[in-house]
């Protein structure tokens, strides 16, 4: 049995790196390029503290806006070993919304289902949800480091964005003014000034205790070890979840031949021991006929955390992904979670940065992301609960109830499409709620992307069609004519789009064209249906596609003022986050 990285330790770092046999090139590995430093650099718009996924979707994000920033990370280049391996739909619309999708999607593998057994390998529950109403698979297993790397490769489109290697952050102060951040790197300390800074820098952020906010939670006493494999032995898809009281396991199937296994380590078992070739060719052995046949790509020993920083913002200090929120792997939350703090604060960064909205915007981001974090937390801690159990008489009474439960049809939908996964709603932040008819407000959860027609496309996504900034979307009505003269111009001062979405009939009638807006075909009728569960017809659309305010139409003015009071928005500023920016959009 080999060991590409030795006994378990941190693979050495390296500008060339390799994952199960796919080479990662020395640019996307932090090679030179647009994405690297240069030395002198004093004043930028955003530092992110960390080149993890979280730091990179954000600098494509502000990149985009043209928000001068610089990316620092104390490794000499991104980590090359499987961690994360799941992405959720949501976290595809985020890389969709920045302009990575097509490099993305080569590294993952949809439609991903999670099977649950007990000791004898029956099934318990199976978790393969069907809907795509976001666009994407709710499952996709994946490679992170490949992925991190195309996150990466793409800032290289950005001449606002540099990421400096080999760079820690020691010390930062928050003038009240703008941030002056302390980096060490081989050559000696600078400093650098910003606007704002934002730790991404994980669950021992150096910006979290600069902030001095507490890490509040548990961690788990019971250790698990990881085991990445090279040559998948098995080859089969899927992830198979084993509830076993004896010694409960994880299998899990990752893109271009990778397989995972996790299993629990017993109390009296060291980690010494677990990590062992001999150890681990004892547990492998169970599920593969050769197990000292097999490739390791690393292995170690971990333990599952629970926890949420009191303070996702203080200042012009802020926190995102791991270094705001841990959680249990069960629901391969934790990649995605961050993926989802980084697309709620981007847009919001990038028009405080840019001068197209007021500091009080950037409050919304922990009053909208923590009670969401929260409850991935306990999902997934729950999760870990309901599988892990060693008793026998525990593990005998929860079969019964879960195969009973699973026996009744709306209880098995309810797991099988993944519907018990907490979906974000926002209650207050950057929405206003009032205006709305509706009897369930659609106002702060995600709006639906499905497949629509404009004019001179077909067939794309809803998102590609609405732009990377704010959308006024009305169903069978003229958006200009709806806000009126005074509204409409506001949000054409702001940079908004303007979307008449009719039956695909009537797509090319002419009677009510205006050049300010794009008039879309409701091509798979997902869009009447989404507006024949609401009275709303009226919506205003976030950057990041979170409604943020609906009515009728004869009430749209008033929501509209609201709104932008709300919002913090300005006509000003400098950047040109307005219908145009600097992503591609996709040919006809």
């Amino acid at each position: 049995m080999s060991d590409r990285h030795g006994n378990g330790s941190r693979p050495a770092e390296r500008g060339g790196a390799e994952v199960a046999g796919v080479p990662v090139d020395s640019a996307t590995s932090g090679g030179a390029g647009a994405a690297t430093a240069e030395p002198g650099e004093v004043e930028v718009d955003v530092v992110l503290v960390g080149a993890g996924p979280v730091g990179l979707t954000l600098a494509n994000t502000l990149g985009l806006h043209g928000i001068r920033t610089l990316v620092v990370e104390e490794r000499a280049t991104l980590i090359d070993y499987p961690r994360g391996v799941g992405l959720d739909d949501e976290s595809l619309r985020t890389f969709q919304s920045i302009g990575v999708i097509d490099r993305v999607l080569p590294h993952t593998t949809p439609n991903q289902i999670m099977r649950f057994v007990d000791a004898d390998r029956r099934l318990l529950v199976e978790i393969a949800p069907t809907d795509t109403s976001f666009g994407w698979p709710k499952r996709n297993g994946f490679v992170q480091p490949l992925v991190d790397a195309e996150l990466l490769s793409a800032l290289e489109r950005f001449d606002s964005v540099r990421v400096r290697w080999g760079a820690t952050m020691t010390a930062c102060h928050d003038t009240g003014d703008h941030v002056d951040v302390d980096i060490s790197t081989a050559g000696g300390v600078e400093t650098v000034r910003a606007k704002y800074v934002v730790g991404c820098d994980g669950g021992r952020s150096v910006t979290r205790k600069q902030m001095g906010v507490s890490f509040d939670g548990t961690t788990s006493s019971t250790r698990w070890l990881v085991v990445d494999l090279a040559a998948d032995p098995l080859g089969h898809p899927n992830i198979e979840v084993g509830a076993d009281p004896a010694r409960p396991n994880v299998s899990v199937s990752i893109a271009h031949g990778i397989r995972r296994f996790e299993f629990m380590i017993h109390d009296d078992e060291s980690d010494e021991l677990a990590e062992s070739p001999e150890f681990v060719a004892t547990l492998v052995a169970p599920f593969v006929p050769h197990p000292d046949r097999l490739e390791v790509i690393r292995k170690r020993v971990y333990t599952h955390h629970s926890r949420i920083a009191s303070a996702f913002r203080k200042g012009r200090l802020l926190l995102a992904g791991d270094a705001a929120h841990l959680m249990p792997v069960w629901q391969g939350q934790g990649y995605n979670s961050g993926i989802r703090d980084a697309a709620n604060l981007g847009w919001k960064l990038a028009a405080v940065a840019s001068g197209r909205a007021g500091d009080a915007l950037l409050d919304s981001y922990d009053q909208e992301r923590r009670k969401h974090a929260r409850a991935m937390i306990d999902l997934s801690t729950m999760v870990g609960k309901v599988i892990s159990p060693t008793d026998r008489k525990v593990v005998a009474v929860r079969d019964v109830l879960v195969r009973a439960a699973a026996a009744i049809p709306p209880v098995k939908r309810y797991v099988l499409g993944m519907r018990f996964k907490p979906m974000p709603k926002y209650d207050r932040g950057a929405v206003v709620h009032e205006w709305s008819r509706s009897p369930v407000s659609p106002v702060g959860t995600l709006f639906v992307q499905p497949k629509v027609d404009t004019r001179d496309r077909a067939d794309v996504l809803l998102d590609d069609v609405l732009g990377p900034w704010f959308a006024v979307l009305c169903w069978n009505n003229d958006p200009r004519a709806v806000l009126g003269d005074e509204s409409f111009a506001r949000w054409k001062a702001v940079g908004a789009r303007f979307v008449a979405v009719r039956p695909s009939c009537q797509l090319h009638w002419t009677g009510q064209d205006h050049e300010d807006v794009l008039v879309v075909g409701d091509r798979t009728g997902a869009l009447k249906a989404w507006f024949d569960a609401q009275r709303d017809s009226v919506l205003f659309l976030r950057p990041d596609r979170a409604v943020a305010g609906s009515t009728i139409a004869q009430l749209a003015p008033a929501l509209s003022a609201d709104l932008l009071r709300a919002l913090s928005l300005t006509t000003g500023g400098t950047d040109a986050a307005g219908p145009v920016l600097r992503l591609a959009q996709p040919s006809a």
